[in-house]
């Protein structure tokens, strides 16, 4: 397995094609923008030069990085030599089940179709193939070639073949996957959406202000960053989409997103990538000024 095709140039999808690319894997990086595919490449090769710059890997290293990544607007073309495809594409159902059914058409009958969903149902969009036991879950962390933990999910029909073969795959990346079973938010977001979601809540009801519930969290928890941070980090209207997908999942009242968070989405307001979330990135990527809204 040397050729890998990645769905998607953005945040999710420029990381994991880093990222195979740099472990020697032949990589075609596909989004139907030409624009997508050049913002994807430059942020790949401005990650490549901070590793360079911190003595990570070698000039050399990067340039057979980007040497290993071809560009491509057309599935067709992009996945016909591919022996695994990773969708990294919006986090929307419809979106998703229709690159599938273009992918089990246009791939090869044993080439195996993995999404980097973080919380649609694995066994959703494999019933819209022909080939479910040859459909898995491939859920990477943001930054994708950082973070160490890939979450394996497995849906109702995935073959143990195919898991094994994306578990060992996962780890010549020098990732740590971990199985689990598809159930609406899986492991990581069924357990980080709701804290984040009640972060919000505990703002939205005047418990504390922005960077009181992050300094609790970061000092009294040690997480290495406050919740309305992260969810800044994720973008608004990711946790609001990785939420109705619990809510809706599971009819539990306590996965439904905050009016705050609603509001926030509904108004543009969506974090780091819109330059304002919580806290105000206007002149920073870094969480250093509270949102005007939210400041006192």
């Amino acid at each position: 397995m040397k050729n890998i095709a990645v769905i998607g140039a953005g945040t999710m999808g420029n990381g994991i094609a880093h990222t195979f690319a740099q472990s020697g894997f032949k990589v075609q990086l596909i989004d139907i923008s030409e624009a997508s595919l050049q913002r994807g490449i430059d942020t790949i090769s401005k990650n490549l030069d901070r590793m360079v710059a911190k003595e990570k890997i070698t000039e050399a290293d990067k340039t057979a990085t980007l040497k290993n990544i071809s560009l491509h607007t057309d599935i067709k073309e992009g996945v016909k030599s591919a022996s695994l495809v990773v969708e990294a594409a919006t986090e929307n159902v419809d979106l998703k089940l229709n690159i599938f059914k273009q992918l089990d058409e246009a791939c090869n009958a044993d080439t195996i179709l993995a999404t980097n969903t973080s919380s649609i149902s694995i066994t959703q969009i494999g019933a819209v193939t022909s080939r479910p036991d040859k459909v898995i879950g491939m859920h990477f962390m943001n930054p994708v070639p950082i973070m160490k933990l890939v979450e394996i999910i497995r849906g109702y029909s995935t073959s143990d073949v195919v898991t094994t073969t994306i578990m060992e795959l996962s780890k010549t990346l020098g990732k740590i996957p971990t199985e689990v079973n598809d159930y609406p938010g899986f492991v990581a977001n069924r357990i980080l959406m709701p804290m984040i979601n009640e972060s919000i809540e505990t703002l939205y009801n005047g418990v504390a202000g922005v960077e009181e519930i992050d300094t609790v969290m970061k000092l009294g928890m040690a997480h290495p960053m406050g919740p309305l941070q992260l969810a800044d980090f994720i973008g608004l209207d990711v946790c609001l989409s990785i939420l109705n997908v619990m809510y809706d999942g599971f009819k539990n009242p306590k996965y439904a997103p905050c009016p705050l968070l609603v509001n926030m989405v509904r108004a543009g307001k969506l974090g780091v990538k819109s330059k304002e979330g919580f806290y105000d990135y206007s002149e920073s990527r870094k969480a250093e000024r509270v949102a005007k809204q939210f400041s006192k």
